[in-house]
């Protein structure tokens, strides 16, 4: 549903309110069984390995090193909990497919992942990253079957959109509508970002304060 103006600027406002308080690690998890007790509503960041989730996650809260980035694939090992302003609880994923460990290590991931989306009745919204340069890739629409068979909502946030030309940017677009056109817990809205340029970032912070005025 198109929204006028005003509607626009008072989310835009509330999205950079939202993320100019407080950010704050609380608490990590590498199995189901040490999950924070839950509370309020969540949203968590998953993606491929080396999509860019911990530099999303500091753009987004304007802040360097809130999550730790690195270059290697599979760095993030576990579910980092970040309390946003007392309002909000953002989870920072491992990344699945490829990573630099052993593959063990990666399958137990996984099975976290899929426990924890299968079963935080207060997760609000999955956002799943994806690569602006590479597309929805097999991996990626594994976790989309997982997320529509869970019924939990989720929204595509297209990467290092900085990476593209124009034209490719509307053709990546348009692609990346039309596969999630038809599955069902699919939030229809993309938005496209770069960390780098942080393009895209107060958009990605108006969304999030459109879920929490929807969720109340």
């Amino acid at each position: 549903m198109a929204r006028d103006a005003d509607e626009e600027a008072a989310l835009a406002e509330a999205g950079r309110l939202l993320f100019a308080g407080a950010a704050d690690f609380f608490h990590a998890a590498d199995k189901l069984a040490v999950l924070p007790p839950m509370r309020g509503h969540e949203i968590a960041f998953a993606g491929r390995s080396n999509v860019g989730k911990s530099s999303l996650i500091n753009a987004l809260t304007g802040r360097n090193a809130l999550a730790r980035t690195s270059h290697t694939p599979g760095r993030t090992q576990q579910l980092n909990f970040f309390d946003i302003a007392g309002r909000l609880t953002l989870v920072d994923m491992p990344g699945y497919g490829y990573a630099a460990v052993e593959k063990a290590k990666v399958a137990a991931w996984t099975a976290l992942i899929h426990d924890y989306l299968r079963g935080r009745a207060n997760l609000a919204r999955v956002y799943v990253l994806v690569d602006s340069r590479h597309g929805l890739k097999p991996n990626d629409a594994a976790v989309l079957d997982e997320l529509d068979k869970a019924a939990v909502s989720y929204q595509i946030v297209l990467t290092k959109a900085d990476a593209l030309k124009q034209a490719e940017i509307q053709a990546r677009l348009d692609a990346t509508a039309a596969a999630i056109a038809r599955r069902p817990a699919a939030f229809p809205e993309i938005v496209l970002t770069s960390s780098r340029t942080d393009d895209g970032i107060q958009d990605l912070r108006a969304s999030i304060a459109r879920l929490l005025a929807e969720r109340g």
